[in-house]
């Protein structure tokens, strides 16, 4: 089980970081935009669709990472001590309303990839990119973040968390 935990922690991780260059490389065509529109007034029919296709892998690949590193939106004035049953059933009850989310969405969003893929379909802008492109991303991403719900489930109930003063951080990992 520990092989399964640290493999998706990795991916989750790797996908994390590859969304943070994601980011930073639409930071860059944004901008070349800028440049191009306004100081040589020779804008570009690219760095729009291009810039959404990126945003929108960046957003669903670094959902898991962010889910890994507890940094979604957290209440804790009830549910401070991590390691009571309250918490524990608070973090369960959580993790369940995600998977009731995820799963279905990245189910779906396979089923619309692969239709997508099968029949061709494109986008109707000056580009004409693949319509797989974007839907990859959600199924994909969605399925990521489901793998690392499940993960986390297991550290809920199988992992002795850390006490808030032994984590430099103040979060239990």
């Amino acid at each position: 089980m520990n092989r399964i935990v640290r493999s998706v922690d990795a991916l989750s991780e790797w996908t994390g970081r590859f969304s943070a260059w994601i980011f930073f490389v639409i930071g860059l065509c944004i901008t070349y935009e800028v440049l191009m529109r306004y100081v040589f007034t020779a804008p570009t029919i690219w760095v729009d669709e291009v810039a959404r296709v990126m945003q929108i892998w960046a957003a669903y690949l670094g959902a898991a990472y962010v889910f890994k590193h507890h940094k979604m939106i957290t209440i804790e004035i009830i549910f401070k001590d991590p390691s009571t049953i309250r918490r524990r059933l608070a973090d369960t009850l959580a993790i369940v309303m995600l998977l009731v989310f995820v799963l279905p969405a990245s189910y779906y969003g396979f089923e619309l990839w692969l239709k997508s893929t099968l029949a061709g379909h494109t986008t109707d802008s000056f580009l004409g990119s693949p319509k797989w492109l974007t839907h990859a991303s959600v199924w994909l991403g969605l399925g990521l973040l489901a793998l690392q719900s499940l993960v986390e489930l297991y550290r809920v109930w199988c992992v002795p968390r850390q006490d808030a003063e032994d984590d430099p951080l103040g979060q239990a990992h």
